[in-house]
């Protein structure tokens, strides 16, 4: 039997395969969009080669990892019937992180977070009825507590419907969390809320640039429109992977929802941006809050604009709300329940912030080797 992750290609799934292959021994299903086996192994070899050699990952695709070729939005996945019956009848449990974190585009949003969570959702009730579903884990977000400003947030005061959501992105996740516990009442359900995640504290090397494009930015500026002590709660992506795959694989999990986040440690803006100086040598930047608004309203234009600037503004744009809120999300069960806490972007930024420099915000992927044979599927 075998775990059912979805998203297995995206940067925090790709992170917890790794996990559960590596450290957890265990077997997974993984659906993959692709034309044919070979396309469906070489994606999921650009995915994960950041965590395993060649050697390994193709140990691993021959002995435990199963792949079905499908996409999230399809009718049981566009799967033929055979292979999803394969599906339903080999997965004991499923650890859900695809998404689309497309912020700007309710489409997107709507189509991959509650169609796509919608179809794993019936999945789950199918294992359920033949042989029990053993836990579903749903990979949420922080953003579901809404707009929120100057606030320590605990896990159960998170959803309020009433507040006002920042995007799609955040409206989508939360209704997602919603249909799960409403559809799926006699299973162990476990939700995972990340807070901003950036980089791998053990490495520099990332594949995601998105974030990190908008950290490069803001660190180059002389000056800043921010509060010098407003924290951002931000946690390396190793944390992250590891609390997920640990607490899914656990028999009896303390709690059934936990902030993935630096929670009350969160650095402030002014312990950040003193770490990098201090790294790089360069000047510390100066804090101007005065300037939030000039800038914000900056941004928008540029977004909107066909300037050059035109795509860093929107990147800019869509984070902003997240960097200005000086919101936190208390961590204390799942480092109460891990025993160790998330490190601290301080020590680990400067060396993403360089990789990323100097590689112009690009991961090399290597390229399928020529002496591997046909596929393995």
């Amino acid at each position: 039997m075998a775990i059912f992750l979805t998203g297995s290609t995206g940067y925090i799934g790709a992170h917890v395969a790794a996990n559960l292959l590596e450290a957890q021994g265990a077997s997974l299903n993984v659906l993959v969009r692709a034309r044919d086996p070979r396309e469906a192994e070489e994606r999921l070899w650009h995915a994960w080669q950041l965590h395993l050699g060649f050697p390994r990952f193709y140990e691993h695709l021959q002995t435990r990892v199963r792949i079905f070729r499908g996409d999230l939005t399809s009718p049981q996945f566009g799967l033929a019937r055979d292979d999803h019956d394969r599906l339903v009848h080999t997965t004991d449990s499923v650890i859900h992180c695809a998404a689309s974190l497309n912020r700007k585009s309710e489409k997107s949003c709507l189509n991959v977070n509650l169609r796509g969570t919608l179809e794993v959702l019936q999945l789950a009730m199918r294992v359920h009825h033949y042989h029990g579903l053993r836990r579903f884990s749903h990979v949420s977000t922080v953003a579901v507590a809404g707009k929120r400003q100057d606030e320590v947030v605990a896990e159960d005061q998170s959803i309020d419907w009433n507040r006002s959501d920042y995007d799609p992105y955040a409206r989508t996740k939360k209704f997602s969390e919603h249909m799960i516990r409403q559809l799926l009442p006699e299973v162990p359900i476990t939700i995972f809320r990340p807070s901003i995640v950036l980089g791998d504290s053990r490495r520099p090397e990332t594949n995601q640039f998105e974030m990190v494009k908008t950290f490069v930015f803001l660190a180059g500026l002389p000056v800043l429109p921010f509060r010098r002590s407003d924290k951002l709660d931000i946690v390396n992506v190793d944390f992250v992977a590891d609390a997920i795959a640990t607490l899914h694989q656990k028999d009896r999990p303390e709690y059934d929802t936990y902030h993935l986040s630096s929670g009350k440690d969160s650095e402030s803006f002014r312990a950040l941006t003193s770490a990098l100086a201090d790294a790089q040598p360069k000047r510390r930047p100066i804090f101007l809050p005065i300037l939030e608004r000039p800038f914000s309203s900056t941004v928008n234009l540029l977004a909107n604009s066909r300037s050059k600037m035109a795509a860093g503004a929107s990147l800019m744009k869509v984070f902003l709300p997240y960097l200005v809120w000086n919101t936190v999300f208390d961590n204390q069960r799942v480092t109460r329940e891990l025993g160790r806490k998330p490190v601290p972007f301080s020590r680990y930024s400067y060396p993403l912030l360089r990789f990323s420099r100097e590689n112009n915000f690009t991961y090399r992927y290597q390229d399928w080797p020529a002496k591997v044979g046909g596929s393995a599927a």
